[in-house]
């Protein structure tokens, strides 16, 4: 009995220790007086934030339940955190729910709305000060934009010039932006909206990638001078004179008489053979003769040969020489210079292939010709039937062709009379200077 009367008291004097160490911030005494004050509180903090005039309040033993309905329910949820603040407060029943009401939900909005317009009617003088700064400073900026003999004595042509005009539109848009928000002490609205521009901008630039590679390389272009109209140029293979350069395109016209149009970006990017900025041009033939003669002497009179034709430059001097050993003859490469702008080389190289195959075959040396021909045999009781025979002396012409470079001069004049027509178009510049 003793025993169970010790561990009798042993438990009384436990528990309590135990209660009152799991009741955490709780206190051990509660008033009357302490709920109602915390009523009293929580009811002035609702009334003095206002939409809660339907929500009552009841605390009993520190916990506090709210009952009734608001406008919003993140007013509703916003109650909890907000009594949980006050002093003693052990708990929170929210009860609160979003009203059915619908001209009491209406009623904050139509508040927001007309204190918006209140404060737009208070900074409408302000506002309008603002769009006059901006319209005026983007007056400026254009009026200047549209002058155009500082732009045109900076730009190398007229392309660029009307870029340079674009980027002053461009930055006294900004700078009335700046001046606007400034006014309206709203700068930092300047940060976002360069920001989305700038994302903007960017999507759009990857999204017409080739469109903005061609645009560039035609201000590359346009600032170098790679070619001047009516130049004979090479580009991929493809072999013309130039008509004019766009601000998309650079466009030939062949030998043939058809239009190549060649985007910037190809032309920029690829190899450009220009045969007309030298007026010396060289022209090149090969020739073959019996393996049997006397290459040395051969060599001699076809350079000496092409020395004496007239339209053939003494400097540089035309050189000969023995390339290879081909199917029945040996090859010489016959070299000469001209000056292309008055002698075609189409012509001239003709005239002087002409006029070494006479030097040659004067001496009694022969030009074999290479060609392979197929002689059908056949007949009665095998009999052949020969073909026609050639000539076997050579017919010799030495009265000069003409070698003048006229079929040039008649596609400038078909160039020159397009260009004409669309002289507003055109980035090439025929005074400017050139890479």
């Amino acid at each position: 009995m003793r025993v169970i009367a010790l561990f009798a008291l042993f438990l009384s004097l436990a528990l309590p220790t135990v209660a009152q160490e799991a009741t955490g911030t709780i206190t051990a005494q509660s008033s009357d007086q302490q709920d109602a004050d915390m009523a009293v509180r929580i009811r002035e903090i609702l009334d003095a934030l206002g939409n809660y005039d339907d929500v009552t309040v009841l605390v009993d033993e520190g916990v506090v339940t709210l009952r009734g309905t608001a406008t919003s329910l993140s007013e509703a949820e916003a109650l909890e955190p907000l009594v949980n603040r006050i002093e003693g407060v052990v708990a929170v029943r929210n009860a609160v729910t979003e009203t059915s009401d619908v001209a009491a939900r209406l009623n904050p909005a139509m508040d927001r709305f007309r204190a918006r317009i209140d404060q737009t009617m208070t900074l409408l003088p302000l506002l309008l000060i603002a769009l006059l700064a901006f319209a005026i400073v983007v007056f400026l900026g254009f009026a200047l934009a549209r002058q155009k003999l500082p732009f045109r004595k900076l730009a190398p042509n007229d392309f660029i010039a009307d870029i340079y005009r674009q980027l002053i539109r461009l930055a006294s848009f900004v700078l009335g932006l700046v001046v606007a928000l400034d006014i309206l002490n709203a700068t930092a609205l300047l940060t976002p909206i360069l920001g989305a521009a700038g994302i903007v901008g960017l999507a759009i630039g990857f999204a017409v990638k080739d469109t903005v590679e061609n645009f560039i390389a035609s201000i590359m272009l346009s600032i170098r001078q790679p070619f001047r109209p009516n130049d004979a140029i090479e580009i991929n293979g493809d072999e013309g004179k130039v008509i004019r350069l766009t601000s998309r395109a650079t466009i030939l016209l062949s030998y043939d008489g058809n239009h190549i149009r060649i985007p910037n970006s190809t032309v920029f990017k690829s190899r450009i053979v220009n045969f007309t900025r030298n007026a010396e041009r060289r022209l090149k033939f090969e020739i073959g003769v019996a393996s049997d003669a006397d290459l040395s002497a051969v060599r001699d009179l076809a350079e000496a040969t092409v020395t004496q034709l007239p339209f053939v430059l003494a400097e540089p001097a035309p050189l000969v020489w023995i390339d290879r050993i081909g199917d029945g003859a040996v090859f010489l490469v016959v070299t000469g210079w001209i000056d292309q702008t008055q002698t075609s080389l189409v012509r001239a190289k003709g005239e002087a292939l002409r006029q070494v195959k006479n030097a040659i075959e004067a001496t009694g040396i022969e030009v074999p010709d290479t060609t392979y021909r197929i002689q059908m045999v056949g007949g009665p009781e095998g009999t052949s039937t020969p073909g026609p025979q050639r000539e076997s002396t050579p017919v010799r012409d030495d009265t000069a062709s003409d070698v003048t470079a006229s079929n040039d001069i008649a596609l400038e004049k078909i160039i020159d009379a397009e260009r004409a027509e669309t002289q507003r178009d055109d980035l090439l510049d025929q005074d400017g200077q050139s890479e």
